[in-house]
């Protein structure tokens, strides 16, 4: 078992660079709402390949985290204003955004630095991502809605369900990651951490589908 979760913890970033490079690729064929969600994946596949440099070299990678939650979840929200516009107040998001933007500043700075793993900024990037998720399943239940964005359907299920597996799986490993990597042995953390690169997977492969069946024919 031990050398399956090896296994899994080794070749974890295969799922995101492969996804990003096909989103590279396909970049220039995306909708707006898929565009955006290839800035997501383009950004996750340059934080996991410098993150793993870094991770080789016995660098601290966790500066690079902090990073990715701020940018990563700021870009999300761009996605889901682009999908739920004409429902949700374009105030409500940058609301949300400003309030996430200075409450990952300060938790960076002054409660969890940016050489530790950032649990706090995590959790509350996991629930709004999840409730914006939820919010996206009840829109895309809209008969008007479903006609208006027929083509774009099936990506944006996937997509939209490929984030809500990874957040929801992922929460109680975020709310519990920091108590983890300092108090409990580092079998307990890898077997924890390959949990969390298999809902990752998930995530990356439902990303990969959500891209291939894009619109042929761009409509924006």
């Amino acid at each position: 078992m031990e050398k399956v979760v090896n296994l899994i913890l080794e070749f974890a970033s295969i799922p995101v660079l492969g996804c990003a490079i096909y989103a590279g690729w396909v970049y220039k064929r995306l909708s707006k709402e898929l565009r955006i969600i290839a800035w997501f994946i383009l950004l996750s596949g340059a934080i996991e390949l410098s993150s793993t440099l870094l991770w080789y070299a016995k660098i601290n990678n966790f500066p690079l985290l902090h990073l990715y939650v701020l940018a990563g979840f700021l870009i999300l929200l761009l996605f889901y204003k682009a999908i739920l516009r004409g429902f949700i107040s374009r105030k409500v998001f940058i609301s949300i955004g400003v309030s996430f933007t200075i409450y990952s500043i300060i938790n960076s700075v002054f409660i969890q630095t940016v050489y530790s793993f950032n649990s706090h900024a995590l959790v509350v990037q996991a629930v709004l991502v999840i409730i914006l998720s939820l919010s996206t399943y009840i829109l895309l239940l809209n008969d008007i809605v479903r006609k208006q964005r027929l083509e774009l359907i099936s990506s944006l299920n996937w997509i939209n369900s490929g984030l809500f597996i990874y957040y929801t799986s992922s929460l109680l490993i975020f709310y519990f990651g920091d108590f983890l990597t300092k108090n409990f042995s580092a079998t307990i953390n890898q077997y924890t951490w390959a949990f969390h690169t298999l809902f990752s997977t998930v995530m990356y492969i439902c990303f990969f589908i959500g891209l291939w069946k894009r619109p042929r024919k761009l409509t924006s």
